[in-house]
């Protein structure tokens, strides 16, 4: 299939422009980037230097000063654009293995639209979103996985998802799929030899050592599955609930971690009668939070609805923070709220610790009791922000994300890798199974051709054109 895409790619003449700077407001400069074979040709059309020569004359990774003019321009000064630095750049060493020019312009709206109309009178097609990255991978310099990283890297919010995104167009991960691909089809290529010529291809010992590699295989596949919850978590956040009953802090919490008045904050009990929905950043973690009602027996009407949400937010969160009023005695409702939440990963923060407190962190450890998942307590305060430290401390703790975060080689795997890695591994499984249940070679290699396709997905050597299109359409423009 992949030989398909690179018929598409050398069938590709057009020349393709578009702005590669954002263009939300003004800057100091924008850059307008133009790819093809007639891209010398094109902004020759509309770009005067002093030396007056063509760019197709001048060293490749060369910047040359000049000024834009119309492309019907008769070359009257009152007639230049703008004051520009045109980079040139010969293809294949560029990002998208072809002829390329960048045209850097004053950073004014105006001027970088006028510019780029010009580029485009003179020859050039706008290119669709991510089509300067869809040429770099139908021209062979990057595969699909690391096309993929280009992406991440733009919206990468954290230092973890930056380093791992940059791995990722460096070829991290797609050096350990291609290190499986390539062992598997030694096996694969050996059992078809040997079933082809068995008289001089001896089959023996070759199915222990396929065993072998088959589970180093299955745990490899294993540990990328694992990087896919964790990069996930850093990527997208950690669905979160604030829990507790009235006036434990709950909203104070939320209004402390947001750094705004997103809650309304009152001493009278019930006060928060819906769910409160934010984001925050804690160091590399992002917390998608919900505020909740305060639980507790109440005969109004409203406010049951929004303990009922409130109990459903609880059931459908990956981490509950339990906020507890450290100024007064635990309670039933207390317990049965923690003892409805207490499978999920749960941190205790015993509120209010700036006055004086009748829970000890003690007698909260022998309350809120589970050893098969014990929460994490801290003392904290909303009111001076005694306990943040200790917070994040324990989210990480909670998530085992110490280590991922420190991590210098962290290995991007998303939605996409992951389904390919699922049913590779599930192929995998039934090689193992096959070798235990004594199948013959011929069924044992299907098995391994199937987990190497799969794994060629990720890739994109084996792939059809239009998930290709889909991948590339998230794309920003420009890039």
């Amino acid at each position: 299939m992949h030989d398909n895409l690179y018929k598409r790619a050398s069938e590709t003449n057009d020349t393709i422009a578009a702005i590669a700077t954002p263009s939300l407001g003004t800057g100091g400069i924008s850059i307008i980037r133009i790819s093809g074979k007639d891209s010398f040709a094109i902004t020759d059309v509309i770009f005067r230097s002093p030396s007056g020569k063509t760019l197709s004359e001048l060293p490749s990774h060369t910047i040359h000063y000049g000024h834009i003019v119309p492309a019907d321009s008769d070359d009257r000064t009152d007639s230049f654009i703008d004051e520009v630095l045109v980079s040139v750049m010969h293809g294949p060493r560029t990002f998208t293995a072809e002829n390329t020019v960048e045209i850097n312009c004053h950073g004014g709206i105006l001027v970088t639209r006028r510019v780029l109309e010009e580029v485009l009178k003179a020859g050039a097609r706008l290119a669709e979103p991510g089509e300067f990255t869809k040429r770099a991978y139908l021209n062979g310099r990057i595969d699909l996985a690391q096309a993929e990283g280009v992406i991440d890297v733009i919206n990468a919010q954290n230092d973890y998802t930056l380093r791992a995104s940059v791995g990722q167009i460096d070829g991290r991960l797609s050096g350990k799929i291609r290190n499986l691909r390539s062992s598997i089809l030694d096996h694969t290529a050996f059992m078809e030899a040997a079933m082809d010529d068995p008289e001089h291809i001896s089959m023996e010992g070759h199915l222990s050592g396929l065993k072998r590699d088959t589970e180093e295989y299955i745990s490899e596949c294993e540990k990328l599955l694992k990087g896919f919850d964790e990069g996930r978590i850093l990527k997208e956040g950690i669905s979160t609930c604030i829990l507790g009953r009235t006036n434990a802090g709950k909203s104070s919490l939320l209004n402390l971690l947001t750094g705004t008045e997103s809650a309304i904050v009152t001493d009278i009990a019930g006060t928060t009668r819906d769910t409160v929905k934010e984001s925050v950043r804690m160091g590399d973690i992002i917390l998608n939070l919900t505020d909740t009602a305060g639980i507790r027996e109440t005969g109004d009407t409203v406010e049951a609805m929004g303990i009922k949400k409130a109990l459903a937010a609880a059931d459908s969160s990956e981490l509950i923070i339990f906020v507890a009023d450290a100024t007064e005695t635990l309670t039933e409702e207390d317990k049965d709220l923690f003892l409805r939440v207490k499978e999920k990963p749960c941190i205790i923060l015993l509120n209010k610790s700036d006055l004086e407190t009748t829970v000890s962190h003690e007698e909260a450890s022998c309350f809120f009791d589970n050893k098969t998942n014990p929460p994490e307590i801290i003392s904290f305060s909303t009111a001076t922000g005694n306990g943040m430290s200790e917070l994040e401390d324990a989210v990480k703790k909670k998530f085992g994300l110490e280590e991922i975060i420190v991590n210098d080689k962290p290995v991007s795997v998303n939605a996409r890798h992951k389904e390919c890695l699922v049913s590779a591994k599930k192929s995998l499984m039934l090689v193992s199974e096959g070798l235990e249940a004594g199948l013959s070679e011929d069924l044992l290699c299907v098995d391994l051709m199937d987990a190497y396709t799969y794994l060629g997905l990720i890739l994109g050597e084996e792939i059809q054109d239009d998930l290709a299109d889909r991948i590339f359409e998230k794309f920003c423009m420009g890039k």
